[in-house]
């Protein structure tokens, strides 16, 4: 892991910010992805090398460019509604590419690692006291896509309505979300006692994420001769993701976020990326 996970994420976005550039003409995204590339990559290297911090640290820092250059200042609507927008505008820029390479296409190969690593929800969500889950899952896993589904009708009826003023509507509206998505995660954190309680029951982004995370090449595997069934990993897995079933198939296997708290806290060294 030390050197393969943050040289693989190095490699696949150079190559995802050249191959935009060369599409779109606009070499903002060679800077855009380069940066995030590379951050990732930082992020990645420090857990390794056992710092806890590392995770936060990236999460801040591409969750904060993101939110604020790319969203505030740069008025593009990053949210899932900011993606309906500018896909039924027929442009392929914005929070289309974001949503295609971080959310879709992308997770084929680094699986849920956005929310681990780049999510600007999860760098305050994480910062929360519940880090390690203090209650047994819910099911209420369903409020995703009913949320997925009002979006989705939301930019569509402002589509169809022929509403004006529709890029102000749609900056509007990512502020406001934000704002919303932040207030009702902290809110649950605490009810549930659980940082990631939102991750899990509400974020419409998921329903992008989980499908092709199913098949991401870079994920955590046991080694199950040396694992002694101590079930640390399980235990202290911020997704409740079952670390000791190597298929794709084990329970909450598409909700892995990458974070390294299984290999961090497996004392037999049996986990790795």
């Amino acid at each position: 892991m030390k050197i393969k996970a943050p040289l693989l994420i190095e490699i696949i976005f150079i190559f995802i910010a050249f191959l935009i550039y060369f599409i779109t003409g606009n070499d903002f995204y060679i800077y855009n992805f380069l940066y995030i590339g590379t951050s990732l990559a930082i992020g990645i290297a420090l857990l390794s090398n056992g710092y806890k911090w590392g995770r936060n640290l990236i999460l801040l820092a591409i969750g904060c460019y993101l939110l604020i250059f790319v969203g505030l200042i740069g008025h593009e609507n990053m949210l899932i509604s900011g993606f309906w927008y500018y896909l039924f505008l027929g442009l392929f820029e914005a929070a289309v590419i974001h949503f295609l390479v971080a959310k879709i296409a992308g997770p084929f190969l680094f699986g849920r690692g956005w929310c681990g690593y780049a999510c600007w929800t999860a760098m305050i969500l994480d910062l929360l006291p519940y880090k390690v889950p203090q209650n047994p899952r819910k099911n209420f896993g369903y409020i995703r896509y009913i949320l997925f589904v009002i979006i989705l009708c939301f930019v569509s009826g402002l589509f169809l309505l022929k509403v004006n003023n529709l890029e102000l509507i749609m900056y509007y509206t990512f502020i406001v979300g934000n704002i919303i998505y932040y207030a009702v995660g902290i809110v649950l954190a605490f009810v549930l006692k659980d940082n990631r309680a939102f991750c899990k029951y509400i974020c419409p982004i998921t329903v992008f994420l989980k499908p092709t995370s199913y098949f991401s090449r870079l994920r955590v595997t046991v080694d199950e001769e040396k694992c002694v069934d101590c079930q640390k990993c399980i235990k202290t897995c911020p997704m409740n993701v079952d670390m000791l079933n190597n298929s794709r198939k084990r329970k909450n296997g598409t909700e892995c976020i990458l974070c390294a708290e299984c290999v961090r806290n497996c004392s037999v060294n049996a986990l790795d990326f």
